[in-house]
C-alpha cells in the first residue's frame, strides 16, 4: 500500500489571529490547483515573533502569511526580501527556502488587483487619496504608484509620518510617471483641492465606530472608496461612501487578492480569484 504524501504546511502567523479567514482561502486554492496542503493558525506572543516565526520553520512548514503587528518585523529576520517588501521595508509572506528565507508583501498588489479587475476602474491618471501612514498604508502604496495614477496624496492624523512615508516613495513615484504627496488629515482638501477618484483608508478608523476619517467633500460623484478592514468593522465607512454617492468596497476582495499573490510566491502559480471570493462573501454574510 502507497502512503499519501504527507500535506505541505502553511499558517498565518499573528495576534490576534482567531478570527483569520486565510486557512479558508488558501485551502480553497489548493482545492483549485489539485494541490496538497495544510493550513493553520498561528498566535504569537507580542513580544517573541522572532521565535514564533523560527519554531513555524522547524516544524517543517514551507511558508507563511504575517498579519498585524509583526509586518515590520519581517525584513530583518529572512535572507531577502522582493522590491516591494524592501519599499514597504515590511512584508506580510515569508517562504522557508533552504537556501534562505524569503520576504514579499502582496498587500498592495491585492489592493490594485481588486480596484482594476474587481471593481473595473484603472488607476491610470487617477487621483489616490491614501488615509493612514502605517503598516496598511506602507504596504499599499508602492504597488499604487506603481499603476500610475496622476499622484497618491497620503493623509495621517500626524503629518510627519504621512510625509515620511510620501518621501521614502518619491523615486518610486517618478520611476512610473506618478506624484506622491504627504501631509495631515487637516491638509487632505488643500492636497486634493479638485477631490479624488480613489479614496483607500488604510486605518482602524471604523473599529472605533468612526464612519470616515476625512471630509465627505473629497469624494467626486462616483468615486470608488476603498476600505480595507472587512465584515461589520467596515460596515460605517461603507454606509458613509454610499451616501456620497460613492461605489464603496470593503477589504475582502484586497484579502483574496493579495493571498493568490502570496501562493504564488509559495508555488509558483496564481490561483483564480473570483470564486474564492464569492464563496468568502457567503460564508460571512451566512
Amino acid at each position: 500500500m502507497i502512503e499519501a504524501a504527507a500535506a505541505d504546511l502553511y499558517g498565518v502567523i499573528g495576534n490576534p489571529v482567531a478570527h483569520s479567514q486565510s486557512p479558508f482561502i488558501h485551502e480553497s486554492f489548493a482545492r483549485q490547483l489539485g494541490h496538497h496542503i495544510r493550513y493553520e493558525r498561528v498566535l504569537s506572543p507580542m513580544d517573541d515573533f522572532p521565535a514564533t516565526l523560527a519554531d513555524w520553520a522547524r516544524r517543517g512548514a514551507k511558508g507563511c502569511n504575517v498579519t498585524v503587528p509583526f509586518k515590520f518585523e519581517v525584513p530583518n529576520l529572512v535572507a531577502g526580501c522582493t522590491a516591494r517588501a524592501q519599499l514597504a521595508r515590511a512584508a506580510n509572506t515569508v517562504r522557508f527556502d533552504e537556501a534562505g528565507w524569503q520576504a514579499d508583501n502582496t498587500d498592495g498588489q491585492g489592493l490594485v488587483a481588486d480596484i482594476q479587475d474587481h471593481a473595473g476602474l484603472s488607476l491610470k491618471g487617477c487621483t489616490v487619496l491614501l488615509v493612514g501612514a502605517g503598516g496598511a498604508a506602507a504596504g499599499v502604496l508602492g504597488p499604487l504608484l506603481a499603476a500610475r495614477p496622476r499622484v497618491v496624496v497620503v493623509v495621517n492624523r500626524t503629518a510627519d509620518k504621512a510625509v515620511a512615508l510620501a518621501a521614502s516613495h518619491q523615486a518610486w513615484a517618478a520611476e512610473h510617471g506618478s506624484r506622491v504627496v504627504g501631509g495631515s488629515l487637516a491638509e487632505a482638501a488643500g492636497l486634493c483641492p479638485q477631490g479624488c477618484e480613489v479614496l483607500v483608508n488604510g486605518t482602524a478608523s471604523s473599529l472605533a465606530g468612526q464612519a470616515s476619517p476625512v471630509d465627505a467633500g473629497l469624494l467626486r460623484a462616483g468615486s470608488l472608496a476603498v476600505d480595507m478592514m472587512y465584515g461589520p468593522a467596515a460596515q460605517p465607512f461603507l454606509n458613509w461612501a454610499r451616501a456620497q454617492g460613492a461605489q464603496a468596497r470593503d477589504g475582502l476582495g484586497m484579502l483574496v487578492e493579495q493571498a493568490a499573490e502570496a501562493y504564488a510566491f509559495w508555488r509558483g502559480v496564481r490561483p483564480q480569484t473570483p470564486a474564492v471570493l464569492q464563496a468568502l462573501r457567503g460564508r460571512l454574510q451566512g
